[in-house]
Formats: C-alpha cells, sequence, structure tokens
C-alpha cells in the first residue's frame, strides 16, 4: 500500500544536501534521509538519518537546545591539508567530514559548547587489508576530546555491520548489528569505496532494533 507520500511532500533541505536520497519512511513515520559513503546530512527538521556501516564511521551530532545536527559516513581518518581537495570529495576523510558537518550546524544557529555526539561503526569487516575500522576509531574518540566534545555514546569495533538510523531533533538512536555471517553486501561496498578512494588523485543511549 502506497503511503501517499513522495519526495515533492518531504519538507525542504538545505540545498547543499539536494544530492542525499530522501523518502518517507513508513515505519518510523518520518521523513528520512540515507548517507552513503563519503556524505553527511544536517537537519533542523524533525526526521531520521540512516546509514549502514561496515568499517567506517558515522558521528552523530547535535545542539539540543538549538534542535538541528546531522550525521556523518567517513571511510578515512584523516587527509593532509595541505593537498586542497573540493567540497565533494572531502567528507571521506574523517577529519573533513567532522569539520564540515559541525560547521553547517553552527553556520544554521548551534553553537559549539552546546554539542552533543554519538559514535559507530568501525568494524573489522574487510578482510585482507589494513583494519582500517580501528584507525578510524582511534581517530574519531582523538578528534573528540581534544576539540573538547561531549561524546554521550557509542558503539564501535567488532566484526560485523551495523544500522544506525538517528534523529537529530529528538537525538534518539536505532542501531541493528548486521550479524549475519553470509552477508557480504557492507563488506564489499567497502572494499570496492576503499579502493576507489585511496586510488584517487585526491588521496547517550543505544536502542537495539529489529
Amino acid at each position: 500500500m502506497s503511503s501517499g507520500f513522495d519526495r515533492d511532500n518531504l519538507p525542504s533541505c538545505w540545498q547543499e544536501f539536494n544530492h542525499v536520497n530522501r523518502y518517507w519512511d513508513k515505519h518510523t513515520g518520518l521523513p528520512t534521509a540515507k548517507i552513503l559513503p563519503g556524505e553527511y546530512y544536517v537537519t533542523a527538521h524533525n526526521e531520521s538519518i540512516v546509514t549502514t556501516l561496515g568499517s567506517c564511521i558515522s558521528a552523530c551530532i547535535r545542539d539540543p537546545q538549538a534542535g538541528i545536527g546531522g550525521m556523518n559516513h567517513f571511510m578515512l581518518p584523516i587527509k593532509n591539508t595541505n593537498n586542497l581537495l573540493q567540497h565533494a570529495d572531502a567528507a571521506r576523510y574523517g577529519n573533513f567530514a567532522m569539520e564540515q558537518m559541525i560547521n553547517d550546524i553552527l553556520r544554521n544557529g548551534g553553537k559549539r559548547e552546546n554539542l552533543e555526539i554519538k559514535v559507530f561503526g568501525g568494524g573489522r569487516v574487510m578482510k585482507g587489508v589494513t583494519d582500517i575500522g580501528k584507525r578510524n576509531i582511534e581517530f574519531v574518540k582523538e578528534y573528540i576530546n581534544l576539540e573538547g566534545f561531549n561524546l554521550m555514546a557509542e558503539d564501535v569495533g567488532g566484526s560485523y555491520p551495523r544500522k544506525v538510523l538517528y534523529n537529530p531533533k529528538t537525538g534518539k538512536v536505532k542501531m541493528k548489528k548486521l550479524v549475519r555471517q553470509h552477508n557480504s553486501t557492507v563488506e564489499t561496498r567497502d572494499s570496492r569505496y576503499f579502493n576507489k578512494i585511496t586510488k584517487s588523485k585526491t588521496e547517550g543511549e543505544i536502542e537495539l532494533f529489529d
């Protein structure tokens, strides 16, 4: 049965996020933005952001007083800032993904001292390569510590992918561990993405759900 909603019925997003796939989720009853590796999304609406993580990290960041926040999804922990990156390339790296999203939150009314962060991902799901997940976890924790932010919750590491659903307006997170042994979709996606970007020119509480 059709929900009666389509993209034209969704609340408008900021122009820089027009490329992000958004849809009406009949299970949550909310508009939802689905982000992929190298993307992030910020909103002041009552909507959800969803992604599936393997070795990548997602940081869920919000200002609860301003009612604005977002989620990112990055594969590599850091990029030497001596090499300039295009905006579309930068969010694949943790240092840029964090700064870009935080700056968007602050630019739209958030305050740095109010920010709270929850982090997810960093699983060891790719075979035969460096433990990118571990490096991502180390990076994001060091970043949060150095910047003096409040880490409210985390679920990182392990050897399985995760599906994460986040509502920046409420701060609520739902997370599902994808532990089926024969599900190689996320591993294949992460491996392809890792190979692509390394060979390119521009080098609180957690609720589990079924």
